[in-house]
């Protein structure tokens, strides 16, 4: 089993900085001399990285990256603080950059900036957005972007198998990015069938939970339980939230679940659906469900 470790977007960008500075700031001279801490006093974030860089045209300089699962509205407002704080802390000037991992709703608008205007006072910060669902794969290979290297699967052209199998070459190669692999899965599993993940990759769920956007997804899931359900508390609420995604998850995989499989998916306790959440990578049929759900009544 891989030793679990944090992946989330510090150790990620961590494995090829200046790669990364690079392409989000599409300047090919920059070089970043330390990624610093940046945890304000009242703002804490797990996806959140502040680098300090330098080029020979700009000088020292910050880059904020922001790493989020899918794009909110409270963002812009976000970044306008963000980007002040860490300024005004190091003064240095910033370049911040939004990154996007999946797509929000098809209502919400992306922005690329913060507008607000309050008694004729104008404020104004733009910031750089990059949805990584527009952005080819091939970009990957081609500048050797090992922090995106678990992104592969929802990349524009990412989703095949091929491709996904290209991905995996890398953290196989180096036994210090195993923990990448359970990344790269879990993101696989948004574009293929269950049974394609499991054949072409491990899936360390020890590690994987270590992840902040594994723990966004479950606790998106725990809230949309609570909202949906009755209402009798947080552990109900959890309870059906993590039941709901098993189920997306199960219609995904076989498409149509009977009714008596699904009542009694929803009747399992939180630590039933989390051990089912890991099992049914290893389904092949429905057959397989039914049998895992008659041993664990």
């Amino acid at each position: 089993m891989a030793k679990t470790s944090d992946i989330g977007g510090k150790r990620l960008i961590s494995l090829a900085p200046d790669a990364w500075a690079q392409w989000v700031t599409q300047q090919a001279d920059v070089m970043v001399q330390d990624i610093l801490g940046s945890e304000f006093q009242w703002v804490s974030r797990a996806n959140d990285v502040l680098m300090k860089v330098t080029s020979s045209q700009q000088g020292e300089f910050l880059i904020l990256n922001e790493l989020q699962l899918r794009y909110r509205d409270n963002l812009p407002l976000r970044m306008r603080a963000y980007a002040a704080l860490a300024q005004e802390k190091y003064g240095l000037p910033v370049y911040p950059v939004l990154v996007n991992i999946l797509p929000p709703a098809e209502t919400m608008t992306v922005r690329d900036r913060f507008e607000s205007t309050f008694l004729g006072l104008q404020a104004r910060q733009d910031y750089r957005v990059i949805n990584l669902w527009e952005i080819d794969a091939e970009i990957v290979f081609e500048r050797s972007l090992l922090p995106l290297m678990p992104f592969v699967p929802i990349l524009k052209s990412g989703g095949e198998p091929q491709t996904v199998q290209r991905a995996l070459q890398e953290p196989r190669s180096d036994e210090t990015l195993v923990e990448l692999e359970s990344l790269l899965a879990f993101f696989a599993s948004f574009v293929l069938e269950t049974d394609v993940v499991r054949q072409i990759m491990r899936w360390d769920m020890a590690v994987l939970k270590e992840s902040p956007w594994y723990q966004e997804i479950w606790q998106q899931a725990e809230k949309y339980g609570k909202q949906e359900g009755k209402q009798e508390g947080k552990q109900e609420g959890k309870q059906e939230g993590e039941s709901a995604l098993i189920l997306r998850q199960l219609r995904r995989r076989f498409d149509v679940l009977a009714p008596e499989v699904e009542a009694q998916i929803q009747q399992l306790a939180t630590t039933e659906l989390e051990v089912l959440g890991e099992a049914l990578l290893d389904f092949s049929g429905e057959t397989d469900l039914v049998s895992w759900l008659q041993a664990h009544r």
